[in-house]
């Protein structure tokens, strides 16, 4: 039982601090589960989703201001309808494709060859973008232009693969169709909420017999730490990467999965 609340203290670290950036955190926790021996049974690969709740709230303490502001501005500002609506479009079809493909995701998808192979493949596509002289049109995340939120919401919904990253797939789609490093960013944090809290509460549903006992108590704590590292990530992030870009998450990428192949080689 000790080494279980253990693994959920540091699994949750991480989690807090991979759910924001471009690395992949559900990548991570994979990893690590594969190598703490918690992935034999489908509570440990629901643990990875549950604790984003801990983020999720993180994020929500951070920006409460501001998504009052805009729920207190809907029933008068046509831009403030227009960002909800916008915030709606880009979630629809990861949550779509999260749903109907559920089976596939957990069961196939789910898979440490995948996420390693995913963590190198992304790490050289930041590098590409990162170096690319992009215009930016939009320097405002809640300004984009319907057609851009959708086109983010198709990207992300290829995050449903470990180790491709949602918050690395929704910026990189972002800055593709114009944004600027920090705008692209910070709608990545937006999309986050529904999102997470969709994959949370599906989560949630389909493993509600495995919530009792000592199985709730490893979830929360693996919230507590969760919310603390992702509270401290979104308050540096943005500044981080509107000053020195996105290199560092790029070659952590590259570095870890081909660790991880070199390693899943030798043991095999």
């Amino acid at each position: 039982m000790l080494f279980d609340l253990f693994k959920a203290c540091v699994l949750g670290i991480v989690e807090g601090l991979t759910e924001f950036i471009p690395v992949s955190s559900t990548g991570h926790l994979l990893l690590l589960e594969h190598f703490f021996g918690f992935d034999d049974d489908d509570f440990g690969k629901s643990f990875v989703v549950l604790i984003q709740l801990g983020a999720i709230l993180a994020l929500l303490s951070i920006y409460f201001g501001r998504l009052w502001n805009i729920a207190m501005a809907l029933p008068r500002d046509p831009a403030a309808r227009r960002f909800v609506i916008g915030v709606l479009v880009a979630f629809l079809p990861a949550a779509i494709v999260g749903a109907s493909a559920y089976g596939i995701i957990k069961g196939v998808l789910f898979n440490v060859w995948i996420v390693c192979a995913m963590f190198v493949v992304g790490g050289f596509i930041l590098l590409w973008v990162d170096r690319l002289t992009l215009t930016p049109r939009y320097t405002d995340a809640t300004r984009f232009s319907l057609p851009m939120y959708f086109g983010i919401g198709l990207a992300q919904s290829l995050s449903v693969i470990p180790g491709v990253s949602r918050a690395g797939a929704t910026i990189v789609a972002a800055m593709l169709f114009g944004s600027d490093k920090r705008s692209a960013a910070e709608f990545s944090f937006y999309l986050a909420m529904p999102t997470m809290a969709g994959a949370f509460a599906y989560d949630l549903y389909k493993n509600w017999s495995q919530m009792g006992g000592s199985n709730m108590l490893i979830v929360a704590v693996g919230f507590i730490t969760s919310f603390v590292a992702g509270w401290f990530v979104v308050k540096t992030l943005l500044d981080y990467v509107s000053h020195h870009g996105f290199q560092l998450f790029a070659w952590w990428r590259i570095i870890v999965g081909s660790l991880g192949l070199l390693v899943l080689v030798l043991v095999r």
